[in-house]
């Protein structure tokens, strides 16, 4: 991935050897900004982390040389996608962009002005399911509860998703994920580039109801896996899956149970959801706070 920065970024970053490495983040004008397990911090000169207020300043020309190997010097080719925010690059990792929005028929048609991008590293981490699997899955009886995972930002719940995603299709159970943004199987050009199970179909950027439509129509699933409920249609279309007989593991914003009971798009999803799992990174991302069952 670091073939995408621009040569002095990438000369820095590929020198400094940092380990666990989920963020590269270019501000222009600002120092560069690196995130690993233990957090920010910045690279000096000389490529040796440090203070951000002794790091490397990132240059205009940095940002668009940067934007130039990201859209294979082609902005319009990928404009549909930069409309949502971000570009997909091969081995799923995820660029986001910040700039002016540019608006045709009162919608979004994509953004110019370039001001920051953030590198998001993608990496699977086989068995990071394991502690939970054995709960949303009885083997003896070849049931799966439907299940929420619920943490605040940064703390691994999508990790958690993909390789529960992964163990439960290699099970033998007939998964459907729909991949609204692309950071559940990592897709590049609609193939997904991280392991999501022998028995997985990805809808690559599909919206939440067009997925739901596709999944019931046309793939016969068991369970149906999406990230990031939220929106009050959302609960609705939860709706739609219980009355269909599917299974559903899904991720949410927030700290704890409590907190989300009050969401208004649960009221709307029958009490689809069996069991919660609540994460932090107290201990590091992914830290299983609890397990409630709750149907």
């Amino acid at each position: 991935m670091f073939g995408y920065l621009a040569p002095a970024i990438r000369e820095l970053v590929a020198g400094a050897a940092c380990r666990d490495l989920e963020e590269i983040r270019l501000r222009m004008n600002r120092p560069l900004i690196l995130k690993d397990r233990s957090g920010y911090f910045s690279l000096s000169l000389q490529g040796r982390p440090c203070e951000p207020s002794q790091g490397y300043v990132v240059t205009r020309d940095d940002l668009e040389r940067t934007v130039q190997l990201i859209t294979e010097s082609s902005w319009y080719a990928w404009e549909q996608e930069i409309s949502g925010g971000y570009l997909t690059l091969p081995g799923g990792h995820r660029v986001g962009i910040a700039g002016q929005a540019v608006y045709s028929g009162g919608k979004l048609k994509t953004i110019r002005g370039i001001s920051s991008l953030n590198f998001r590293l993608a990496r699977a981490v086989p068995g990071a399911a394991d502690g939970v699997v054995g709960h949303v899955v009885c083997r003896s009886r070849g049931q799966l509860r439907s299940t929420l995972i619920v943490s605040p930002p940064g703390c691994g719940k999508t990790t958690l998703l993909r390789d529960l995603t992964r163990q439960v299709a290699d099970m033998g159970f007939q998964v459907v994920v729909i991949d609204e943004r692309s950071e559940i199987a990592s897709s590049y050009q609609g193939v997904p580039q991280l392991d999501v199970g022998l028995h997985t179909d990805v809808l690559d950027g599909y919206s939440k109801e067009l997925g739901v439509q596709h999944a019931l129509r046309a793939l016969s699933p068991q369970v149906v896996v999406t990230d990031e409920i939220g929106q009050e249609r959302d609960g609705w279309i939860l709706g739609e899956l219980a009355r269909s007989g599917v299974k559903v593991i899904a991720t949410c914003h927030g700290e704890s149970w409590e907190q989300v009971k009050r969401r208004s798009w649960l009221t709307g999803s029958l009490g689809v959801f069996e069991l919660v799992i609540i994460l932090s990174r107290r201990l590091g991302p992914g830290t299983v706070e609890g397990v409630l069952r709750i149907g």
